[in-house]
């Protein structure tokens, strides 16, 4: 009798095992590319001013699908250049996938982004050695539609991230360097969740009236089952009295399974002239 319960509870647990370590396949590599995609990394620095950007995308997937969307951010200066409250979505996503055609509105983002380390603070010429540093906090809505057709994942997440950056000018440019480290949670399935590691290194060169960027990061999840995307992403803007159009491209190299085109323009717009 003794033996059939330890031959049960092996089973038992046997099949607990396998099923505490079956991937749930809620990861960005099977979804579509607005589900979960590599957030944008900070190079360092808050915004000093109020920012608002709209931009257009356009996606061509591997498998041959195609998603267009309306994608909207502000950076909201919290009164003071030390703090922003930022929020940002795809508005509304338009669809051609496999099993058809669809729309849907996204997930939204909301960070708190504050400057812990800033060149700005310190006197004398050692002040042109202090890197800036930022740490962010964000979480993202479960607002996302169609799960059913793996176009956004029914559920919430949340992620903690700091960066830091340090500018070099070069004649009439200015070369920034600058690098993140993070860590990222979703729900998964079934009650379960998903931990990664968020990184990034970024490379900047920016003119009065021009800028080029680079940015290559991603994040890697514990199952190994699609949720460790990485992609690179090259963006180049011009800057005319606080307008900033601009473009990117963004390209998946890992386990993100897009090509990515953005179009849009940013509006900066000093509100906080009398704290300065």
């Amino acid at each position: 009798m003794v033996y059939r319960w330890l031959a049960a509870g092996l089973i038992i647990a046997c099949c607990s095992s396998v099923y505490a370590f079956t991937p749930t396949g809620v990861a960005p590599k099977f979804f579509g590319p607005n589900a979960l995609p590599v957030p944008d990394m900070t190079d360092g620095r808050t915004y000093e001013q109020l920012r608002v950007e709209l931009a257009a995308d356009a996606y061509w997937g591997y498998d041959g699908s195609k998603t267009a969307d309306l994608f909207a951010r502000v950076h909201i200066p919290l009164f003071t250049r030390w703090a922003n409250l930022s929020v940002w979505m795809p508005v509304y996503e338009w669809y051609n996938q496999f099993d058809g055609k669809g729309s849907g509105a996204g997930d939204v983002y909301l960070t708190t982004d504050i400057q812990v380390l800033h060149n700005a603070w310190f006197k004398g010429e050692r002040a042109r050695f202090i890197p800036q540093m930022t740490i962010r906090a964000g979480i993202k809505t479960a607002s996302g539609e169609q799960f059913e057709r793996r176009r956004h994942f029914d559920d919430p997440g949340y992620f903690f991230d700091a960066s830091i950056g340090q500018s070099f000018p070069i004649g009439p440019v200015e070369l920034r360097i600058a690098g993140s480290a993070g860590f990222l949670c979703w729900q998964t399935a079934n009650a379960r969740q998903n931990d990664a590691v968020m990184y990034g290194l970024q490379a900047q060169v920016r003119h009065e009236y021009f800028s080029l960027q680079t940015t290559w990061g991603g994040y890697v999840g514990w199952e190994d089952y699609g949720d460790r995307p990485m992609s690179l992403k090259v963006r180049a803007a011009g800057h005319i009295q606080g307008f900033e159009p601009y473009v990117q491209y963004q390209w998946g190299i890992k386990d993100y399974p897009y090509h990515q085109l953005r179009v849009g323009l940013a509006y900066n717009i000093d509100i906080l002239k009398a704290n300065k």
